[in-house]
């Protein structure tokens, strides 16, 4: 029987659907004690020696605990890396066993995984599936897979286009992986169920492992929270070459020439993942390297923060191709909304920051091909403590005719708080050419500083210092203190378009996840030891040589640090 004849008569039975790469298989579900699945197994990408697959499997039988798929490879293929479950192979039979999130399936309930392999010849669909022991369907036809992997995400934009504001109208992704940590926490119930960003901050959490999502899992759990409304992903794509050139706790694990592998390891599967028709019904915000750009700007030669690490990341553009190749790739998307970090306004809001860091975006969102039609945004205080607004002072007030700007905490930054330096930044934006439209974030995470710390009007008039120190709700020691800071509190809850040119307030950084560690432990993350990070460290030119305001017993950034965690909700403001 040919080819075309026998996926005929599989489709006229109702067994089987198959369509280019993709094999959907259908299990019987005779009874209600009858086991079934259906087995969707979709070749994604496939080159000379190797291919990546998606399969997600429904469960159509009653309702289980635990599952484990089985199917068999009819040439050489071998299974070389996999997320989202533990893959087994024993000559061509692969077995697929749940890991510890994704192991209850309801009936009706689907999960995902993934896989990539290698092989030589042919790389046929595998003809049976069993789920637990039980057979799915029958044979299966061969299909013929893509030749290369795509080069270029579909452009064609979902129903109306983007929204202007993505936020607007729609819930946001709330990380399971995160929930449970806070939950598990004192008091963490109260905010346990707000939403939070995604990390994607090494190539080896975009797959995940046997005890972390990894991005399809994230992005199937967000289908799941969807319902029929809009939903917004939230994901943090941070692993540029060289890494936060200034500040070790954060570096990453790719060497400052490594652009490479950024585009091909990093970028381009991200890409593949969000382009996937599958999750065309979500919002995906991308915010694209965190506290990488204005390093350049500040870090470098002739400034007295200068790092010999920012200016090797100068010199050799590394951070400017990487960006403008993210934006190119992400922004083809048509769900997908870029926001570009800006940094926050007690690193930018001097004269000679603001303005140059401007420039530096635009020329970023304009390298490597890519045009400022794909930023939609940016993004301002990410994993940072400044006050979202200073309600008792602001830059235009004096004291005894010495202006607010010449006080020690503000040192003639033309900003007070995130807020006013936000709207600033985006008229400075528009101004270069970026859309008029585009909107900005505001991280709120940690930058409540509320509790019995919090004043309730301004400082003494006694002198400049004392009216601002007075009535400061940032508590900081120095504005440029930023690691795992002591007294800071849960800003204000995400929520969408909360002022003028705002799209919204979102918690990016989880709040309970570590800056740094705050002394030097070894890892396999390429993450450092910040002194920065050491309560006992004195400080430099960049926090005015004060203390690090840092708390004591801090794992690896990216760790949840429970101390932190309990500071955020003691201080939270408004309160909890």
């Amino acid at each position: 029987m040919s080819r075309t004849s026998r996926t005929a008569l599989l489709a006229a039975l109702g067994l089987v659907t198959a369509t280019g790469a993709t094999a959907t298989v259908f299990g019987a579900t005779a009874g209600a004690a009858t086991p079934g699945c259906t087995v969707d197994y979709r070749i994604t990408n496939q080159w000379n020696t190797g291919f990546g697959t998606n399969v997600t499997v429904t469960n159509t039988g009653d309702p289980v605990a635990a599952w484990t798929l089985e199917w068999s490879f009819a040439g050489n293929q071998q299974v070389t890396q996999g997320w989202n479950a533990t893959l087994t192979q024993s000559g061509a039979a692969v077995t697929a066993r749940n890991v510890s999130y994704n192991g209850t399936l309801a009936t009706g309930g689907s999960t995902s995984f993934g896989f990539n392999g290698s092989y030589s010849g042919s790389n046929a669909v595998p003809a049976t599936f069993k789920l637990n022991g039980v057979v799915c369907n029958g044979a299966t036809p061969p299909t013929t897979p893509p030749t290369t992997p795509p080069t270029t995400p579909p452009t064609t934009p979902p129903t109306g286009g983007k929204a202007d504001n993505p936020y607007a109208g729609a819930k946001v992704y709330v990380n399971p992986e995160w929930s449970a940590k806070a939950a598990a926490e004192p008091g963490g119930t109260k905010v346990s169920n707000q939403p939070t960003g995604v990390w994607l901050d090494r190539i080896a959490a975009i797959n995940g492992s046997g005890t972390s999502m990894g991005l399809r899992a994230h992005l199937d759990e967000a289908l799941k929270q969807k319902g029929s409304g809009e939903l917004v992903v939230q994901l943090v794509v941070y692993d540029l070459p060289g890494r936060d050139c200034a500040a070790l706790a954060s570096n990453g694990e790719l060497g400052p020439t490594e652009i490479g592998r950024y585009k091909t390891e990093y970028i381009d599967p991200i890409a593949a993942i969000l382009a996937d028709s599958r999750y065309a019904g979500l919002r995906i915000v991308t915010t694209v390297e965190i506290d990488s750009l204005p390093n350049l700007v500040t870090n470098v030669s002739g400034r007295p923060t200068a790092t010999p690490n920012c200016d090797v990341m100068k010199a050799n553009g590394n951070y400017i191709t990487g960006v403008g190749y993210a934006l190119k790739k992400l922004g083809a998307i048509a769900n997908v909304y870029n926001y570009v970090d800006a940094g926050h306004h007690g690193w930018l809001g001097w004269d000679d920051n603001f303005g140059a860091s401007a420039e530096l975006f635009k020329q970023a969102a304009t390298a490597e091909g890519s045009t400022l039609s794909n930023v939609h945004g940016f993004i301002v205080n990410t994993a940072n403590y400044s006050a979202l607004k200073e309600d008792h002072f602001s830059i235009g007030d004096s004291v005894n005719g010495v202006s607010v700007r010449q006080s020690k905490w503000v040192d003639w930054n033309r900003y007070t708080d995130e807020l006013s330096y936000a709207q600033a930044m985006r008229a400075k934006l528009v101004s270069l050419g970026f859309d008029s439209g585009i909107g900005m974030l505001i991280d709120t995470s940690r930058n409540g500083w509320g509790g019995t710390a919090r004043p309730a009007g301004p400082g003494a008039t006694t002198s400049v210092d004392t009216y601002v120190d007075g009535g400061r709700y940032d508590r900081r020691i120095h504005l440029g203190n930023w690691c795992n800071q002591s007294g800071a509190g849960l800003g204000e809850r995400p929520q969408a378009a909360p002022a003028a040119g705002i799209d919204a307030y979102v918690w990016m950084k989880p709040p309970g996840e570590s800056d740094g560690a705050s002394k030097e432990i070894p890892n396999n993350e390429g993450k450092g030891f910040d002194r920065m990070c050491d309560p006992t460290y004195t400080g430099n030119a960049r926090n005015g040589n004060s203390m690090s305001g840092a708390l004591p017993d801090a794992p690896l950034s990216g760790q949840w640090f429970s101390a932190q965690f309990q500071e955020l909700l003691k201080n939270a403001h408004p309160a909890l």
